[in-house]
């Protein structure tokens, strides 16, 4: 403590001096709330034998429980505000938070978003009272997109349909779920069920949990598909059956994926972003339609240059001089 206090002192830089700061209120306030197996401590079988006689008490350590430091928790607060408003492209409309906590990530989301969707990350899959209350108190102060109350946990969810939502974020949820005796692994496959292709997954989350990384499972998240084999220039085959070939093939799930760990905090932590790759059919038939649209576009400027050049031919024809030498002759 010593040390850190010193380093405020000769610390000229106010970020660097803020941080060391932040520093010490957080060792000063984890001292409060980690404090030692003998302070701390659960009374088991008790033996007295008179009342002035000292009391025999068998111990069991323990400790209280603190979600992060001050440090950590005001530094990913920053970080989550900061990636839900550069990250969220003004086309989204539906947005789905993974454990609504409370209704801070309402303020968080662009105006742009017209529909909020809500999950939980508690044992019951339900959201808590004050979770409700700060929800639709923040909805009312921003006066933007409306907040849907959904009690479904964010690992299975069965109120949103597939293919449904432009965004979703999981901020500080994936720990929660491991607390409360979920599977944060099988949020992200829900979150990868409900995007839609293009769609965005925005999080910022402990680097690893239970030694797993979070990161190196949302690469690895794979999937199987059977997609259509699409004829170019070529008339269906009689057997429409034979249109549709079962491939053995894992797509990955996310196309695109960004990440950056989380700096200046106690407790590693990583922000990132995935792309949910497009369907095989539809990239298929997007492919396809590109191609018409080139090809639509080539013709047309040949079609203009062939004008161009009969104007000109007619213009030769009727003497008119072409350019300025011509009409000086």
């Amino acid at each position: 403590m010593n040390l850190i206090i010193l380093s405020i002192m000769k610390a000229r830089s106010l970020h660097v001096c803020t941080m060391l700061l932040l520093l010490l209120i957080s060792n000063n306030s984890s001292n409060a709330f980690f404090t030692s197996p003998s302070k701390l401590s659960v009374i088991g079988t008790t033996t007295q034998s008179s009342f002035f006689e000292k009391t025999t008490t068998t111990k069991k350590s323990t400790s209280l429980y603190m979600a992060n430091d001050l440090v950590t928790y005001l530094r990913t607060e920053w970080i989550s505000a900061a990636l839900c408003s550069n990250q969220i492209t003004r086309e989204s409309r539906v947005c789905l938070q993974l454990g609504s906590e409370d209704g801070r990530a309402v303020t968080f989301i662009p105006r742009s978003v017209k529909k909020i969707l809500t999950s939980s990350a508690e044992a019951d899959g339900k959201l808590t009272v004050s979770a409700r209350r700060q929800l639709l108190q923040n909805e009312k102060n921003r006066r933007a997109g409306k907040v849907e109350l959904m009690d479904q946990a964010a690992d299975d969810l069965t109120e949103v349909g597939d293919n449904s939502v432009d965004v979703v974020i999981s901020l500080q949820c994936a720990q929660r779920l491991l607390d409360n005796g979920r599977s944060w692994k099988k949020s992200i496959q829900e979150a990868a069920r409900v995007l839609k292709p293009g769609g965005r997954l925005l999080w910022v989350e402990q680097t690893e949990l239970n030694g797993e990384s979070y990161l190196d499972y949302v690469e690895s998240l794979n999937v199987k598909r059977m997609p259509v084999v699409l004829k170019k220039m070529k008339k269906l085959k009689k057997d429409p059956e034979e249109e549709l070939k079962e491939d053995d093939t894992m797509y990955p799930v996310f196309d695109e994926i960004g990440w950056d760990d989380v700096s200046l905090v106690l407790v590693p932590h990583i922000a990132g972003l995935a792309v949910k790759a497009m369907d095989p059919v539809v990239m298929a038939m997007k492919a396809k339609q590109d191609e018409e649209d080139r090809l639509d576009d080539l013709a047309f400027k040949a079609f203009e240059r062939g004008t161009i050049k009969r104007k000109k031919r007619r213009k030769k024809k009727k003497g008119i001089a072409t350019t300025p030498q011509d009409s000086k002759k």
